[in-house]
């Protein structure tokens, strides 16, 4: 008679160990996949930076000058209100010169759609009356604006892929056309808005072009065009631009703009004052400092709603006021950002992104390099470089802030030994 041989098989303690083993395998691999799903993520971003670079050179050969910033048409007689449409009461349809750097870029990386629709008139609504004048109207207009009719501009609605990082997941309302990338205007946040261009579009008199020449040392500047003759540091030394993150609604101090109790560096040197780029560390949460504590004086909600829900890093691509389209080297990268009350004018504005250890900057001569938080940026509570009869740092100072500082600068004459 035959022995029936015992059934093959795992036992259950096997079975467990097997799993257990997997489970382990799991754990180690898989922050190795996420790394190399961002690492696939920042080389998409740094290709997109680049493409932007490419552009801005491509439109410097064209023009022989770089787009204007904070730029664009204007009625002197009417600038008080945005005028969004032609058909809006105040009418004009001008854009109250608030254009960024990027809509004149836009035919030279790859959206000659959008400028098409952007630099002829348009009839929104095809009922054959022209609603908007080429260049479009003031992108401060909130979405609320937009929804009327005649009156939604599309191309200042529209997401362009070129300008978004895939690490940065902000998408939808309360945001317009968002932007990752946002023009450097140099280390020091006096007239950054406006540069010597008053906003009533007045002739400006001697003292806002001294203010100007002074504290308006980035590539950009606010009103008027550079030129790559004007970049007297070099063009591989001097950042053109920086990475912004997106707001997300989140109070996440890199993207949502904190109000100083007072002016932000306005005062620096005056026996009044000074703050400094440290004015609005106080409202940072202790637990997590990367966000504002949520009782903190002077930080409106993230969850208020109708334009000023809209006002937050980003949100605009082609709106040039520094909040959604700026950058300066005063505080290093990921650092929070501060504004002096009104949102729309002076602040404390570091590049930031969504990739750990950093950001990337755009140089002037169109390459792409990734600083750290690291950086050496020298003293954040100095006073900045700025034009006044009591500045402690006149024109003409070298940048206070070290070397991060310098790298903002156009034509400081500051030796760049290190790149970060």
């Amino acid at each position: 008679m035959r022995r029936q041989s015992p059934a093959k098989g795992f036992t259950l303690v096997e079975l467990l160990v097997v799993i257990a083993i997997i489970g382990i395998l799991v754990g180690l691999l898989l922050p190795a996949v996420q790394a190399a799903r961002e690492a696939a993520r920042r080389m998409s971003c740094s290709n997109n930076f680049k493409q932007i670079g490419i552009a801005l050179h491509n439109y410097h050969s064209a023009y022989r000058m770089l787009p204007a910033h904070s730029a664009g048409t204007t009625n002197r007689f009417n600038s008080g209100s945005p005028n969004p449409a032609l058909r809006s009461p105040g009418g004009g349809g001008h854009n109250r010169n608030e254009l960024s750097w990027l809509p004149g870029l836009t035919p030279f990386f790859e959206q000659q759609n959008v400028w098409v629709q952007i630099s002829n008139p348009m009839d929104s609504d095809q009922d054959g009356i022209i609603d908007f004048q080429a260049m479009g109207p003031d992108p401060r207009m909130n979405l609320e604006d937009h929804s009327l009719p005649g009156n939604r501009y599309e191309p200042w609605l529209t997401n362009l892929p070129t300008l978004r990082c895939p690490s940065d997941p902000g998408s939808g309302f309360p945001a317009q056309g968002r932007t990752n990338y946002a023009a450097c205007l140099g280390d020091s946040p006096h007239h950054m808005h406006v540069g010597a261009e008053p906003d009533n579009g007045v002739v400006p008199n001697s003292s806002w072009a001294q203010a100007e020449q002074a504290a308006c040392r980035g590539v950009f500047v606010a009103s008027r065009s550079t030129r790559f003759r004007d970049i007297l540091d070099g063009l591989s030394n001097t950042i053109a631009a920086g990475e912004i993150c997106t707001d997300l609604g989140d109070r996440d101090a890199r993207t949502w703009p904190a109000a100083a109790a007072s002016s932000i560096m306005a005062g620096s040197g005056n026996p009044l004052g000074p703050e400094n780029a440290l004015a609005c560390q106080l409202m940072l949460d202790p637990e997590r400092p990367q966000f504002w504590a949520s009782g903190a004086p002077y930080v409106n909600s993230p969850a208020i709603t109708g334009p000023d829900s809209e006002m937050a890093r980003g949100f605009k691509w082609a709106y040039g006021r520094p909040l959604f389209t700026g950058m300066n080297t005063i505080l290093p990268p990921n650092s929070e950002i501060c504004m002096q009350g009104n949102r729309h004018n002076e602040g404390i504005l570091p590049p930031s992104s969504r990739h750990p250890g950093g950001c990337h900057v755009l140089l002037a001569d169109g390459s792409v390099t990734f600083i750290t938080n690291s950086i050496e940026a020298g003293d954040p509570s100095a006073p900045p470089v700025r034009w006044d009869p009591w500045a402690i740092n006149p024109a003409g100072s070298p940048s206070p802030f070290g070397l991060w500082g310098a790298m903002g600068t156009r034509a400081s004459s500051e030796l760049i030994e290190e790149s970060n």
